[in-house]
């Protein structure tokens, strides 16, 4: 175990939590430790959020101040929707995690996971007026499910909420202009899928721009059918599921302290 995730000396919450919850924290503590793994993260300041099982009104989020490569199951604080600790910790919350995931938690119902990031490649695509190009196979499973927010400043403020909820809809990829990315899912592992997707789709519209030649678009009617191309090349269970428990063997080889 890293010393850094030793010396925070957690208690374990394994014990005082149902099975599901402990299942739901040791996968948020996963995505955390492999948002790091990525370097998507943005020191302490991006932030996870997964519903509580069971709930509607309740979620974990990161303990702000820790990097997210010391982030275990144990150390994440759980929050109501108006900001309320609900757990012994000595951890605060970020205000502007609190701002953007309560909102989407509120709304949408199906948003079990809420994963967002301030990702290089990510902002430049965010500022630039044109959003995502279907320039890559991977960009035609986020431009079938993208919606757009402009920028208000940091997310602070309770007005911005409705606005940013009514701009989400039904998408699953959300693109804060000027900002970064977010994505939502019916577990953490397709969450963090769709970020991987959104990511490399911003990653490859970087660099396919700074090459200046002339750049071919995917056909309009392919992105209409990614959908069903997406249901195929997974058999139907999804991306997240096919790709999660390879991640987190990944993670157990070289640090498994994020279960704890």
């Amino acid at each position: 175990m890293p010393p850094t995730a030793s010396a925070l000396n957690i208690p374990s919450r394994q014990g005082s939590v149902s099975d599901a919850e402990w299942q739901v924290r040791v996968d948020l503590a996963a995505a955390y430790r492999l948002v790091a793994w990525f370097r998507w993260d943005d020191l302490v300041f991006t932030h996870i959020t997964a519903r509580v099982p069971g709930t509607e009104d309740q979620f974990l989020i990161n303990p702000y101040g820790l990097l997210f490569d010391e982030i275990t199951a144990s150390s994440l604080v759980k929050i109501d929707l108006q900001g309320n600790k609900l757990d012994d910790t000595p951890f605060n919350v970020n205000p502007a995690g609190f701002t953007i995931h309560s909102a989407i938690h509120g709304a949408r119902h199906d948003a079990h996971c809420v994963l967002h990031t301030h990702t290089l490649n990510g902002i430049a695509v965010s500022a630039q007026k044109q959003g995502v190009l279907p320039l890559s196979q991977q960009s035609i499973f986020v431009l079938s499910s993208l919606a757009y927010h402009d920028y208000e400043g940091v997310a602070l403020r309770d007005e911005e909420k409705p606005r940013l909820v009514q701009d989400l809809g039904d998408r699953n990829f959300l693109m804060l202009r000027n900002h970064g990315l977010l994505t939502l899912g019916p577990s953490v592992a397709e969450a963090f899928l769709s970020m991987y997707l959104f990511e490399t789709v911003c990653t490859i519209q970087v660099r396919a721009l700074a090459g200046g030649g002339e750049l071919i678009a995917v056909d309009p009617r392919i992105i209409e059918s990614a959908g069903q191309q997406a249901k195929q090349v997974t058999r139907g269970q999804g991306g997240g599921a096919l790709t999660w428990p390879g991640l987190l063997r990944r993670l157990d080889r070289t640090d498994p302290s994020y279960r704890n």
